[in-house]
């Protein structure tokens, strides 16, 4: 592939997994009330149950990618998130439908797990984290698009519209990969299939402490995303009565994310990936604290919601992509078993924080600002740690 539409085209297979979860945030309230769902809390488990089978399903892609090519997982999981789609748009009952958006998860894992294997195959560092946000960068136009395409889907038919549009996106990522993709991963670097090559691989995963600390690291950052995601709806709609503004609204905070990753693609290879991201927790650090002290003063409006959550999300731009390519660096060589182990990590992390975050929602802003300030503090701790108490300083010089 040209360099442009190999951007592109791993833009658009984490894309798949994006839609997967914002392309029916509009639909939440007319999924509830179709299906009896009572308790508007619960309404958050139709993201959560797709974010459990992704974060679950990583741990077997890694090791099959790694032995079979990259390419074949790709197509037959593509394949199977498309029928889980319909399986979906058919559901009669909330318990049918959470059990197929566990299946899109299991199958979208595999997105996640190649995206960055393959990016992987032929970089590293600085190059790999640049190339992983220019993806990012146009990844994140989806969250800004996605419930906005959900609103129009709504305007012509049911939800289970938005389910099928899910499988015909996935349907396009998939021809496209069966047409232009080639395979990444030569012969001569595949893996048998072992329970000894899988011990050592996730001996090396686990013990590296920068492999593990950035995984639990980036669990944080994705964590704070997915609380944000999944009570938006609640948030935006239910607590400042802007549900006509919904889709706009929710696009600014995800904008944000996009400017960061465009930002973070052209200053990485220039400042490093540590100065980055450690300078954007220290900001969400500062940015939480005022935000909590705003609510807890009565002060909290629309608008300084939208505010604090848009550089929040800013500042978690500048960390996830980061916190990645550091993860991956030490284990290069096992790129497939280590992403996948990576993303497990990552994907059930942040499903952890997210519920913790999201099922404490009470009618206010506060909860998510706690949990924002928690992440930082958290994430502070964490690299402090990993970099031996040395922040701001590169391991070595191409980092």
């Amino acid at each position: 592939m040209h360099p442009r539409e190999f951007v592109a085209f791993i833009a658009a297979v984490m894309a798949v997994n994006a839609l997967g979860v914002d392309l029916m945030l509009p639909a939440l309230a007319d999924i509830g009330h179709d299906l009896s769902v009572s308790t508007p809390n619960h309404r958050q488990w139709i993201v959560t149950a797709y974010m459990l089978g992704f974060g679950a399903g990583q741990l077997v892609y890694g090791p099959l990618a790694d032995r079979f090519g990259r390419k074949p997982i790709l197509v037959g999981t593509l394949a199977g998130f498309v029928a889980a789609a319909i399986f979906a748009a058919g559901s009669v009952t909330f318990a049918g439908l959470l059990g197929a958006r566990l299946l899109q998860g299991l199958m979208s894992a595999s997105t996640r797990v190649l995206a960055v294997a393959i990016v992987r195959d032929g970089a590293s560092g600085r190059q790999m984290a640049r190339t992983m946000s220019i993806a990012q960068m146009i990844f994140f136009l989806v969250p800004i698009l996605a419930p906005t395409l959900g609103q129009a889907l709504l305007a012509f038919g049911p939800w289970r519209f938005i389910f099928y549009a899910l499988g015909a996106f996935a349907a396009v990522v998939l021809a496209w990969t069966l047409v232009r993709l080639p395979e990444t991963l030569p012969l001569a670097r595949r893996v048998p299939i072992s329970l000894a090559a899988l011990r050592q691989s996730y001996r090396l995963t686990l013990t590296n402490r920068f492999s593990i600390g950035y995984a639990i690291a980036a669990s944080l950052t994705f964590g704070g995303i997915l609380a944000f995601v999944s009570s938006a709806q609640q948030i935006f709609v239910d607590e400042f009565g802007a549900g006509d503004r919904f889709t706009l609204l929710f696009a600014l905070c995800a904008f944000a994310m996009g400017v960061a990753s465009f930002a973070n693609s052209r200053l990485v290879e220039r400042l490093g990936t540590r100065l980055i991201s450690q300078s954007a927790v220290l900001a969400l650090i500062t940015l939480s604290v005022v935000h909590v002290v705003v609510i807890e003063a009565g002060l909290e409006t629309l608008t300084s919601y939208i505010v604090f959550q848009a550089l929040s999300m800013t500042c978690i731009g500048l960390c996830g992509s980061n916190f990645g390519a550091m993860a991956m660096e030490p284990v290069g060589h096992i790129a497939g078993t280590a992403s996948s182990l990576q993303g497990f990590i990552t994907s059930l992390g942040a499903v952890v924080v997210s519920l913790v975050i999201g099922q404490s929602y009470s009618g206010t802003t506060l909860p998510l600002a706690i949990g924002y300030l928690g992440i930082g503090l958290a994430l502070i701790a964490i690299i402090y740690v990993i970099e031996g108490g040395q922040l701001f300083r590169p391991r070595l010089p191409a980092q």
